[in-house]
């Protein structure tokens, strides 16, 4: 495919997008009907998509509509590339531009610009304060590729090495012990034989550090509540000697846990809703909540934009639920542990305070969080522990 006809594949995935299909499902659709696309030019297309939709506003301001075709002149515009050398209307190229098209518009401000919801913004701006725009700004590029080292596999040396042997280079990141980020090769990743023999998995370096802030120690016995694909599962199995179990609220999030457990070498029991209470109490439950996603929005930006104002007063419900039953399944000397991918205070420290001022017994022994501007997902951290009597 010629750079031009990439750029209308795109063009027609975007269009499916921008009407609410899923930007996998159409990109996994075109791809179906498209054999004649090489690897090459699935990711070139790939690439073009999501970086669309994580700036689709600022992009949609430059490109005159909200539009496959206008996002895609945006982006062209934002870059500082000539759309006529690639709008041409020859073979698979997109038509031509139009009189209307040519008329330049304005450039977007604020949180156009920025590529964040008008309606997000004060509160985006209050959580971060002076680093908002960074960290905005920051969601509008593509993520780092980061890697955990499985210690239980080999050091962090001896990844590297591995690593490089298969044509992937890779560098230690000082958000976690056992984090790695790839710098060359990151599409190699999925069939190496590092990645497939558990010596390493794909994990952002700050969900790494939440469970390296976790006082996990040998011997006890841990629940991750809310598991999902159990990246932070694995995490806390490779950092101590402890019995661990995993639970979500819908179990389907857990089905690849057992294959990826098992290429970890980590023992790891799953349980269901009914399988808790019997199954409890525990020394450490830790709730990685369903939240906005605002720390990860460079790898899912759809979630940026399907996001409203009643759908996150939903999720902080929700949130304050987890940590409700949570509670009750910590043992009375255990640790009750929350985390979010989410930069806003309203899901993280504002979320934590309201439940120890609800719950006086419990009082917060530690908090952290990570910002995108800095390298890594947004992620916060809190460890709670039950406060002591007669204090």
């Amino acid at each position: 495919m010629t750079p031009a006809a990439r750029l209308q594949a795109a063009i027609e995935i975007l269009d499916q997008v921008v009407a609410g299909e899923p930007a996998e499902k159409a990109l996994t659709s075109w791809g179906r009907r498209s054999r004649f696309a090489g690897s090459k030019d699935r990711a070139a297309v790939r690439d073009h998509v999501f970086g669309a939709v994580r700036c689709l506003r600022s992009h949609a301001a430059l490109g005159g509509s909200r539009t496959g075709r206008g996002l895609i002149l945006g982006a062209l515009r934002e870059a500082g590339q000539d759309p006529d050398e690639f709008f041409t209307g020859q073979g698979h190229a997109p038509a031509p531009l139009t009189d209307a098209e040519r008329q330049f518009p304005e450039p977007p401000e604020g949180a156009e610009a920025l590529d964040i919801p008008d309606w997000l913004w004060p509160e985006f701006r209050g959580s971060l304060g002076g680093k908002a725009e960074a960290a905005a700004l920051a969601l509008r590029s593509r993520a780092p590729v980061h890697l955990r080292v499985n210690t239980a596999r080999g050091t962090v040396e001896q990844a590297v090495k591995a690593l490089a042997a298969e044509g992937i280079a890779a560098q230690p990141h000082p958000a976690a012990a056992t984090a790695l980020e790839v710098t060359e090769g990151a599409r190699k990743l999925r069939n190496a034989n590092s990645y497939q023999d558990g010596l390493v998995e794909l994990q952002d370096a700050a969900s790494q550090a939440v469970t390296e802030r976790l006082p996990l120690q040998d011997g006890m016995k841990v629940l991750d509540y809310c598991a999902g694909g159990g990246g932070k599962t694995l995490a806390m199995v490779a950092q101590a000697g402890i019995q661990c179990f995993a639970h979500d609220a819908d179990p389907r999030r857990m089905k690849d846990l057992p294959e990826r457990a098992a290429r970890a070498a980590a023992k790891v029991t799953l349980l269901s809703t009914a399988d808790l209470a019997r199954s409890g109490p525990f020394d450490l439950v830790l709730c990685d909540v369903p939240c906005s996603g605002s720390g990860s929005w460079r790898r899912a930006p759809e979630g940026k934009w399907r996001l409203t104002a009643e759908g996150l007063a939903d999720l902080q419900r929700i949130q304050g639920e987890i940590l409700r039953k949570a509670a009750g399944l910590v043992t009375p000397d255990g640790v009750l542990a929350y985390a979010t991918c989410s930069m806003l205070t309203g899901e993280n420290s504002a979320k934590v305070q309201r439940f120890t001022e609800e719950n006086p017994e419990w009082k917060l022994a530690d908090q952290n969080g990570w910002q995108v501007q800095d390298g890594t997902d947004g992620f916060y951290v809190a460890v709670l522990t039950r406060a002591k009597r007669g204090c």
